[in-house]
């Protein structure tokens, strides 16, 4: 009798077990259909609701066609190259007007990557961004100098982290289809520069700008809670931003290790931060100031997690679950007809967003999780 109890218990704990196996496992699936149909919706959403901080050739453009980019290499899907196409021949191959300012390069990447994938004489137009790289590097600023000095610390060229999301990736590239590593060499330098002045050791992650880098004073800003103020967003920056490079920069490169370290050491501390449901708060040590997840820091968090993963970077087994889990928190913020909300307006530090808050950088930062997202299990 009790022979029969028991085997009849460890029967019913054996079905639980599966069934809770089976539940997670298909909770865990990817149905890489439905992410592909996301994307393509999200696309279609932007390009019939352009938006822009200062022209069609500014940073936020620059983001948006970054993500698209990173579409079409995974899908090769022509909406995605035809959208590219269409942006750069309206913005006759132009940057942004500020040659001193790393934002007004960002739209570049997708300049490049069009050359790269389309050799049609007379098409594609490099010169606007070959001169504005020549002057951004190899000219004279007051920035350069250190002499520009305000609040936010403006004494080094990229002054502010979410620069090196917006010009090393498009110096990388144009190092790599121009097979000139002078460009590559000139990166390094500024990036340098930025990562001695903005990142914090201890915390492993980037301070937005000086106004944020604690010195010990009372005067130091911070959260609430007491902690140091980290901005989602300006990581993603930054963590998107090491993905690109290490995508494009060569393994032999003299420095390579130093970006694979970085690039290592941020992704593990992103990971340690991501909340249960797998979005992140617009601020990394203060999570509990937002009741909601914020999409665009999230978007480049689980592009650039996932991308680790597919190129063995990272370890599949820790980080999989999370950039699953992550993808299915954003997809959920997508509406209906394809706009993706809860992304925080421009800004420089953690600010709230809402269902119906967007972006066209948090559209291209979906579009770029989206991209390796569809790689992962292959």
């Amino acid at each position: 009798m009790v022979n029969k109890s028991l085997l009849k218990l460890v029967v019913l704990v054996t079905i639980f077990s599966i069934s809770i196996v089976q539940k997670s496992t298909a909770q865990d699936a990817l149905d890489k259909a439905a992410i592909e149909a996301s994307m393509i919706k999200a696309l279609e959403w932007q390009e019939a609701h352009p938006i822009f901080a200062l022209a069609p050739t500014d940073w936020t453009e620059g983001a948006y066609y970054t993500g698209v980019v990173r579409a079409h290499k995974t899908t090769k899907d022509q909406i995605y190259m035809a959208a590219l196409k269409n942006q750069a021949y309206w913005n006759n191959w132009q940057t942004y007007t500020r040659l001193h300012h790393a934002d007004d390069v960002a739209i570049s990447y997708s300049y490049i990557y069009i050359g790269m994938n389309d050799k049609r004489k007379g098409f594609v137009d490099l010169e606007p961004t070959k001169n504005f790289l020549d002057a951004h590097l190899y000219e004279d600023d007051v920035w350069k100098q250190g002499t520009r000095k305000n609040e936010m610390g403006q004494t080094i060229l990229w002054w502010w982290c979410d620069a090196l999301f917006m010009a090393p990736p498009v110096l990388n590239l144009y190092a790599k289809h121009t097979k000139q590593p002078k460009y590559l060499d000139e990166m390094h330098k500024f990036y340098m520069q930025t990562y001695n002045q903005l990142y914090d050791e201890d915390e492993q992650l980037f301070a937005r700008d000086m106004r944020y880098v604690w010195k010990g004073s009372k005067k130091d800003k911070k959260e609430e809670n007491g902690k140091k103020i980290f901005w989602s967003r300006g990581n993603g920056w930054v963590l998107g931003g090491l993905a690109l490079i290490l995508d494009d920069m060569p393994k032999d490169y003299e420095h390579y290790s130093f970006y694979e370290n970085l690039y290592k050491e941020m992704a593990a501390r992103i990971l340690e931060l991501q909340p249960e449901d797998g979005l992140w708060r617009t601020s990394l040590l203060s999570p509990e100031s937002y009741e909601h997840g914020e999409v665009s820091g999230s978007g480049f968090y689980t592009f650039a997690l996932a991308w680790g993963v597919n190129n063995e970077l990272l370890d599949k087994d820790v980080y999989t679950p999370a950039v699953k889990k992550a993808w299915n928190a954003l997809a959920k913020c997508q509406h209906e007809n394809g706009m993706i909300g809860w992304v925080q307006n421009i800004g420089a530090s953690p600010e709230p967003a809402s269902y119906d808050s967007w972006q066209n950088f948090g559209t291209g930062a979906y579009l770029m999780a989206g991209s390796e997202v569809l790689k992962l299990d292959k």
